[in-house]
C-alpha cells in the first residue's frame, strides 16, 4: 500500500508517493504552470532519470490526472493501479478556529474549508481546488486534511490574542494562528530525539527559514508561541514579505500614494522583505549580490539576520531553558551565513556557534551539529520532513488510529528511524565531502 500526499498553489501540485510498507520514498514531482498557456511536470523516481514534460492543464482536476497516469505509466511508474493508493493526504495552509487538528475529508469538510478563504485568500482556494479534483479522480480513497495551524493550538490566549477590539476576535476570528506547522512538528520531535529527551522534557526554538520563514517557540514539546499571526505575513523579514512592522505604515503610505487595500497588501506579501529592500527573494541571488559588493543586498541580509536574532532572545525569555536552537527548510538547511549571522553575539544566552561546523553543514541528507562542543544550547540544522507528517496522519486517519500529536507517535520519534533516501543520499554527499561525517548529530 502507498500513500500519496498532495500540497497544491495557486498554480501547481506538488506530490509524492510513500511505499508504507517498506517505509520508503518512491516518487516525487511537482505540476507547475497549471491554468497557463501550457503546464510543465517534473517526476522522480528513486534509481531512475527525472522525467520532465509539457502538457495542457487547464485545472488542478487535469494536473492530478496526469500524476495518476504517471504514477501507474509502465515505465516512469511506481505502482501498478489506482488501487494501492490506500489514502491520500492534502496539506492546508488554515484551519482557522474550525480545525484544530488533522482530519478525514467530507463534503461538509470542505464546505467549511470555503469559509476560511478570507484567512488565506492566496492559498485556500488552491488547497480547496486541489482536494475536490482529488476526490473526483479518486473517488473511492480516503482523503484527509492536515493543516499548518493546527501545531499551534497549544498556544495561551496571551499568545494567540491580538491587542485588538475583542470583539473582532468574536466576529471575525482574528488572532495569532502560526504556520509552517508540519514543519515545525517534526523537528521539535526530531530535535528531542538528538538530545535524548522526551518530547515532555524538550524546549527548544524552531527557525523554519525558507521563502515563507517562521520562528516557533517549543516549551515541554508543545509549541507556545511563534512569528506568523493571522495570516504568514507576520513574523520575519521573507523573500517577498515584509513580516513586523509598525501597522500605521499602511494608512500613511496608502494616503500619500493613493494605494488602495488590494494593492497594499500585494506590495506587503509580494514587494517587500528582501525583494523590498535588495530586487532578490533568493538568498543565493542575495549572497552573490553582496559578495560582490551590492550595500542594499547586504544589508537585506542584515536586516533578515536581525529579526532572526532578535526573536531567538525574545523565546529563549519566554522559554526560560533553551535545549536547542534548530534551523530547517531551504535557507535555514542551506544558508550557512543566515545560521551565523543570526547567532553570532548570543554566548550569554549559551548560544554558541561553531564557524567551521556551520560551513561544512550544507547537506539536506543528514541531521547536523553546528554549535562548539562546549555550548550549553545545541544548535542543529535538521532537514523537514513535512511530506512524512502528512503522511502518517493520512494513514491514521484512514485506520482509525489518529489523535493529536501530544498523544500520538509518529515513526521519527524513534531513535532508530531511518530515512531511507536520505539515507542513499548522504552516502554520495560523503563520498565528496567526508568530513560532514563529525558534524552527523547521533541519536
Amino acid at each position: 500500500m502507498v500513500i500519496l500526499t498532495l500540497n497544491c498553489g495557486s498554480s501547481s501540485a506538488k506530490y509524492q508517493v510513500y511505499d508504507w510498507d517498506n517505509k520508503d520514498v518512491l516518487a516525487v514531482g511537482v505540476v507547475e504552470r497549471i491554468g497557463l498557456e501550457y503546464s510543465t511536470v517534473e517526476h522522480k523516481v528513486s534509481g531512475k532519470p527525472t522525467y520532465e514534460a509539457r502538457f495542457s492543464s487547464p485545472t488542478h482536476k487535469e494536473a492530478i490526472e496526469l500524476i495518476i497516469s504517471l504514477l501507474v505509466d509502465e515505465k516512469l511508474g511506481v505502482i501498478k493501479s489506482v488501487d494501492q493508493i490506500g489514502a491520500v493526504g492534502h496539506r492546508v495552509l488554515h484551519g482557522g478556529e474550525l480545525f484544530k487538528q488533522s482530519t478525514l475529508v467530507t463534503d461538509e469538510v470542505v464546505q467549511q474549508l470555503k469559509t476560511i478563504i478570507p484567512l488565506g485568500p492566496l492559498h485556500m482556494p488552491a488547497n480547496i481546488m486541489g482536494i475536490e479534483a482529488a476526490r473526483k479522480v479518486m473517488p473511492n480513497v480516503p482523503h484527509a486534511i492536515v493543516i499548518d495551524t493546527a501545531w499551534h493550538q497549544t498556544m495561551e490566549p496571551e499568545a494567540f490574542m491580538y491587542a485588538v477590539p475583542y470583539e473582532w476576535y468574536t466576529k471575525y476570528n482574528v488572532r495569532r494562528y502560526g504556520f509552517h506547522g508540519t514543519s515545525h512538528l517534526y523537528c521539535a520531535k526530531r530535535a528531542a530525539v538528538l538530545l535524548h529527551k522526551q518530547n515532555k522534557d524538550t524546549n527548544v526554538i524552531i527557525c523554519h527559514i525558507g521563502n515563507g520563514a517562521s520562528v516557533c517557540a517549543v516549551k515541554n514539546g508543545v509549541c507556545i508561541d511563534t512569528s506568523m499571526g493571522l495570516t504568514p505575513l507576520e513574523g520575519l523579514v521573507m523573500g517577498s514579505r515584509s513580516g513586523d512592522m509598525d501597522p500605521a505604515i499602511m494608512p500613511y503610505i496608502m494616503n500619500h500614494t493613493g494605494m488602495s487595500a488590494k494593492e497594499m497588501d500585494t506590495a506587503l506579501n509580494k514587494k517587500s522583505g528582501l525583494f523590498g529592500i535588495c530586487g532578490y527573494t533568493d538568498r543565493r541571488d542575495v549572497q552573490k549580490a553582496a559578495l560582490a559588493g551590492d550595500k542594499m543586498a547586504q544589508l537585506a541580509i542584515d536586516m533578515e539576520c536581525h529579526r532572526i536574532r532578535k526573536y531567538i532572545g525574545a523565546y529563549s525569555a519566554l522559554l526560560g531553558r533553551v535545549d536547542a536552537i534548530v534551523f530547517t527548510a531551504g535557507v535555514g538547511e542551506m544558508g550557512e551565513h543566515i545560521r551565523i549571522g543570526s547567532t553570532n553575539g548570543l554566548d550569554s544566552l549559551g548560544i554558541k556557534i561553531d564557524a567551521e561546523k556551520n560551513l561544512l553543514a550544507h547537506c539536506r541528507n543528514a541531521e547536523l551539529c553546528i554549535s562548539t562542543d562546549d555550548s550549553p544550547v545545541k544548535i542543529f540544522v535538521i532537514p523537514t520532513d513535512e511530506e512524512l507528517v502528512i503522511t502518517e496522519d493520512a494513514y491514521a486517519l484512514m485506520n482509525g488510529t489518529y489523535d493529536v500529536h501530544t498523544n500520538f507517535h509518529y515513526s521519527f520519534e524513534d531513535p532508530a528511524y531511518v530515512n531511507k533516501a536520505r539515507e542513499r543520499g548522504l552516502v554520495e554527499n560523503l563520498k565528496s565531502k567526508p568530513q560532514l561525517a563529525r558534524i552527523i548529530a547521533r541519536p
